[in-house]
């Protein structure tokens, strides 16, 4: 027999309040189910069970979670910087939640992406969802110095981006390194050369602040001819990556300024960082406590900076068993730990050369001495021009002639410079200054 299912009764739709009873109903036996199994089970079970329950989930779900933490033990992870420095340049207006941060002396605010925030991101057509995200590690050991107790407990930062399983290897192969190569590109249009100075509540135990010494090559009074040598050795080392890969050289270079006091070795380090835009890491020896926190010190410099230590012959005077040792940072310069960076220069300075171990100076260590010695009539020019806006004066002549038989340091020659705008009372002081001096090394040899 054949039958019309138009003929049968249809059953009348589902009232809304039965909808609301089967729901809470569901609810109810969900939470007594749930409540019998806290019951039944001890915690552990129930553990084990949750977490299969999210493997279980994870297998079957298509999404691919790739977490970028801030650093990996003492090594910060360029990654994590790359993606803060890029993700700051996508903030659409609409973000709620955005970090501002403005070192003292800078003009231009640095804007990064808040914990907590989304932010979505296309690249080739793939679209990204990141987090900002943070959590409290357990207790790790701290020096007393830094904190009040000898353990506190440690923020790690990290980012999470998600996207479908399938694009992996877009992500690995394309995203990541056009995200690297885009954030150098912004920072080096943004840079602003900075001073780091050792403060051990910082994350890496640096502080900074902008770098805003005025001194250049032109400023700086020096032989004309070292200075040439210097600026084509410097051009020559930031060129030379693929010199140093295929040599098996780490990427850096070591500078020994050595000669009287006040004879322009710290200006010339100045002249130098603004040259090359490299910043800045001041390391006074007798501030870092042993040798464990100079390696991280060490670790924490950036690419493309100089690191300098002002006074190197009077930097191991202590003799205390916890403080920094010689060896130590002989191990750094150019042992395992020399590779932790490229593109470094690292610079001594000393008054007393012959005081140094000589094991600082032997090449790959200290590649290149330069000896900063008293104003030549050169360099008396050049800080003429510098601070009374002079190429020729008729006192030049006496001058030159008194500065060929006279020490005089360039702090001395610009000290005077420094006395009178008035050109003819500044270089009278001058002449005074060095006919003093000459009278008195004459009194001394005799």
């Amino acid at each position: 027999m054949w039958f019309s299912t138009e003929s049968l009764p249809r059953p009348p739709p589902p009232r809304y309040e039965t909808i609301l009873s089967v729901a809470a109903s569901l609810t109810a036996s969900a939470i007594l189910f749930r409540s019998i199994i806290n019951e039944l089970f001890p915690d552990s079970v129930n553990e084990y069970l949750s977490s299969s329950l999210q493997k279980i989930s994870s297998r079957l779900s298509s999404q691919l979670t790739i977490v970028i933490e801030e650093s990996d033990g003492l090594v910060a992870n360029q990654m994590f910087k790359a993606a803060n420095v890029y993700l700051g340049s996508k903030l659409l207006p609409s973000t709620r939640k955005i970090k501002v941060h403005q070192q003292e002396k800078e003009d231009e605010l640095e804007v990064s992406v808040d914990k907590n925030q989304e932010l979505f991101d296309e690249f080739k057509g793939v679209k990204f969802k990141w987090v900002a995200a943070s959590r409290v590690d357990g207790l790790v050991s701290s020096n007393k110095k830094r904190q009040d107790s000898a353990f506190s407990r440690s923020e790690v930062r990290y980012f999470e981006l998600a996207c479908h399983k399938k694009h992996r290897d877009i992500v690995l192969g394309s995203y990541f390194p056009y995200i690297l190569q885009k954030a150098k590109a912004i920072k080096e249009e943004k840079k602003t050369v900075k001073l780091h100075t050792i403060d051990y509540n910082g994350p890496d135990y640096w502080g900074s602040i902008k770098f805003d010494h005025p001194a250049t090559f032109d400023t700086v009074a020096m032989d004309p001819e070292m200075k040439r040598e210097l600026i084509k050795d410097l051009d020559r080392f930031v060129e030379s990556r693929e010199f140093y890969r295929r040599v098996g050289k780490a990427w850096k270079r070591g500078y020994l300024f050595h000669g009287p006091p006040g004879t322009g070795k710290s200006s010339l380090v100045a002249a130098m960082a603004n040259y090359l835009r490299f910043d800045v890491y001041d390391l006074d020896l007798k501030e870092v406590q042993c040798n464990s926190d100079l390696r991280r010190l060490l670790i924490g410099t950036g690419n493309r900076s100089m690191l300098v230590i002002e006074d190197i012959d009077r930097s191991f005077e202590s003799v205390e068993d916890d403080k920094v040792t010689l060896s130590g940072l002989l191990n750094f310069i150019d042992g395992l730990w020399s590779s932790s960076g490229d593109e470094r220069i690292l610079v001594f300075t000393t008054n007393h050369k012959d005081q140094l171990d000589p094991a600082l100076l032997r090449p790959g260590r200290m590649d290149v001495h330069l000896h900063m010695s008293y104003c030549t009539f050169n360099g008396f020019k050049t800080l003429a021009l510098n601070y009374l806006r002079l190429q020729e004066h008729p006192l030049f002549g006496e001058i030159k002639e008194l500065i060929e038989r006279v020490q005089a340091t360039p702090a001395q020659v610009t000290g005077e410079l420094m006395k009178s705008e008035d050109p003819d009372v500044a270089l009278q002081g001058l002449i005074k200054l060095l006919h003093d001096k000459e009278t008195s090394e004459t009194s001394r040899n005799n």
